[in-house]
């Protein structure tokens, strides 16, 4: 029993992609988690120990190598960072947030070049434009996203990544172009639709279609180099957010939960890139949000 959990356990870490979406919608469900089978690998490995099975400990070679395959490299150095590369944070700030203040205190002191916030609300919007203004003289904000910037921000205007299903004012996605030192870039800051675990099944329909408009649109983008930063409520494993996954790069390094603050289970929070490398990915102290902020390291092309 041991050694067939142990393969089905491998099994499902390498052909995760033919779990369908259609029952349950159990494919991404079992993707936003794919990370934590390596914890069934431990669990089994004890009690492989315990009965003593040397046929159970040679099956978990399988699962071990394969989880080792997909995510051993996010857990080595990261490469020297350059001097032109981009520190980026992406955060959720929460509309619930007691502390926005703080929070963006917190964000300035990470020494980013880019900040990327969602759920942005009146009149907390007001403190992180008076917060960070000092050291971010450059900003774009459109509905509940926005972006502040150490370099100058042009051609900044709305994403639309609206569901079709959503009928009421909407605007959770911009673009703009920053003026860094090696060129022009093209920013992408989103937010898309949370997903539901129910009874049901995971309900992700909205933030699936969501991710869709926001690949044609990245597809679409005349820059070469282009940066994505957002909640997409999606972790890079699930299939949802291939429309981006299989245009952009992402993290090469660094493991990052960022949801729930609390206990992160899964990095929700992103950066992603296009012509560019997106170096180790990290979290930063919890603020005032339910979600963690991340910080990574962009090279540039």
């Amino acid at each position: 029993m041991l050694a067939g959990a142990a393969v089905v356990t491998a099994l499902l870490l390498v052909f995760h992609g033919v779990v369908p979406n259609a029952v349950l919608g159990l494919g991404s469900l079992l993707e936003s988690f794919l990370p934590w089978l390596g914890l069934v690998v431990v669990v089994l490995l004890v009690l492989a120990l315990v009965c003593r099975s040397a046929l159970a400990l040679v099956s978990l070679l399988l699962p071990v190598a394969a989880w080792t395959y997909l995510f051993g490299g996010l857990l080595l150095p990261a490469a020297e960072s350059g001097t032109d590369d981009l520190v980026v944070v992406q955060h959720n700030v929460s509309d619930e947030n007691g502390d926005p203040a703080g929070t963006a205190r917190a964000l300035a002191g990470a020494g980013s070049d880019l900040i990327a916030l969602e759920e942005l609300v009146p009149p907390a919007l007001e403190v992180y434009q008076s917060t960070l203004a000092p050291d971010y003289p450059y900003r774009a904000v459109r509905g509940t996203v926005g972006l502040w910037s150490k370099y100058p921000l042009t051609d900044a205007r709305p994403l639309d990544i609206r569901p079709r299903g959503i009928t009421e004012e909407w605007n959770r996605g911009l673009r703009a172009v920053a003026h860094a030192p090696r060129g022009e870039i093209a920013v992408y800051v989103a937010h898309l639709p949370s997903v539901r675990v129910r009874a049901s099944g995971l309900a992700s329909s909205w933030r699936d279609e969501s991710a869709g408009l926001l690949g044609e649109a990245v597809a679409a983008e005349e820059l070469n180099r282009v940066i994505l930063l957002g909640d997409l409520n999606g972790t890079v494993d699930d299939r949802a957010l291939e429309p981006l996954t299989e245009r952009l790069n992402v993290a090469e390094r660094g493991v990052a939960l960022s949801y729930p603050a609390a206990f992160p289970l899964a990095r929700i929070d992103q950066v992603m890139a296009r012509s560019a490398t997106v170096g180790r990915i990290r979290t930063l102290s919890a603020t005032g949000s339910d979600h963690l902020p991340v910080v990574a390291r962009v090279t540039v092309d």
